[in-house]
């Protein structure tokens, strides 16, 4: 090989090994959201990416860097609303209803990863390590939705409880996709019983 011809095929080279591991990684984000994590396979991913087993160890030696790769493609794909816009919105109910919106909207972008991942949470010890970062998520948008109501005691809890409730993807899935409503009409509900839940006896 000559001189000049070397840095071409280590470049290309390069290339594709990169574009091989994207396969893998694409592949194996596929499988997580069709069939969820607990069933995906080595031997499917591979199948699924045009490659052979040895070629997956290789660029992914165990579960924990396959998964983390796999997680950082997606997650970079399918971010979630940014929470810090509504801390800027004075009216409590409008912020409520603001972020209900946008997560809702992204409920519904996301819903069969995130349908795979909840229902193998259980199952897969890389899967309840991943998902915390999303739990902390949901945690800080609920935090974000409490500021300024000025509410105590058991007011505060009520509401506290009801902001839970409503920012969770269970029950965004629970209002429309079992029970078959819109997803406006989700939100309105949803904010109305925040609202309420500040002000019942």
């Amino acid at each position: 090989m000559s001189d000049q011809k070397r840095p071409y095929r280590m470049a290309r080279r390069a290339e594709l090994e990169a574009q091989t591991r994207l396969r893998i990684t694409e592949s194996t984000a596929a499988l997580h959201e069709e069939v969820g994590p607990a069933r995906t396979t080595i031997s499917a991913i591979a199948e699924r990416a045009g490659v052979r087993r040895s070629t997956v160890y290789r660029h992914f030696p165990d579960d924990e860097t396959l998964f983390d790769a796999c997680s950082s493609h997606w997650r970079a794909a399918n971010p979630p609303p940014d929470v810090q816009p509504w801390r800027s919105i004075d009216d409590p109910a409008v912020r409520t209803e603001t972020a209900l919106r946008e997560l809702y909207a992204f409920y519904g972008r996301t819903n069969a990863m995130y349908t795979s991942l909840f229902r193998d949470e259980a199952l897969v010890p890389i899967v309840k390590r991943r998902l915390s970062t999303f739990h902390a998520y949901v945690g800080s948008a609920g935090d974000t939705l409490m500021r300024g109501r000025g509410l105590r005691g058991r007011a505060a809890h009520r509401t506290r409880a009801a902001i839970g409730h409503a920012v969770s993807f269970p029950t965004w899935r629970s209002l429309v996709h079992e029970q078959g409503l819109e997803e406006e009409d989700a939100v309105s509900l949803m904010s109305r019983f925040v609202e309420d839940a500040g002000r019942a006896p």
